[in-house]
């Protein structure tokens, strides 16, 4: 029984699958190759999805941005794609890097410390590359 998969690689595979007869390209899809080919959205992409979209005195694109940088931590912070492509879209909507470590830091106290830690990992992450970026 050594080629016996678990319930989760039989649902990967399964899915593997199912992408591969939508699409064969999609067979290798990567989420990381995404984010590089899309790391921001523009600007009028990110008001119209994140911004006053609703309503004209609602929230704005950097608030609802760092809103789901709270949700993403209290679900564990296992998208690690969603998590970085959030800092970086919160960035880009004028968010501070001592803005989004507080968002963080404050679902500590519902998501626990080690989703706190693994969100604030990946934020450094983000905020480490864009450091670079910047010094090029």
């Amino acid at each position: 029984m050594s080629d016996a998969k678990t319930p989760f690689e039989l649902m990967m595979q399964q899915a593997q699958e199912m992408a591969k007869a939508f699409n064969p390209a999609l067979s290798s899809f990567d989420p990381k190759g995404f984010e590089k080919m899309w790391p921001t959205m523009p600007k009028d992409a990110m008001e119209m999805w994140f911004g006053k979209g609703i309503s004209k005195d609602g929230l704005d694109a950097k608030t609802r941005l760092l809103l789901t940088l709270a949700g993403l931590t209290m679900q564990g912070a296992q998208a690690d794609t969603q998590v970085r492509m959030t800092v970086r879209h919160a960035l880009e909507a004028g968010a501070t890097r001592d803005e989004i470590a507080e968002t963080i830091a404050q679902m500590s106290m519902f998501a626990g410390i080690p989703a706190m830690t693994r969100a604030m990992e990946l934020a450094r992450e983000v905020m480490e590359d864009d450091k670079k970026d910047d010094e090029t």
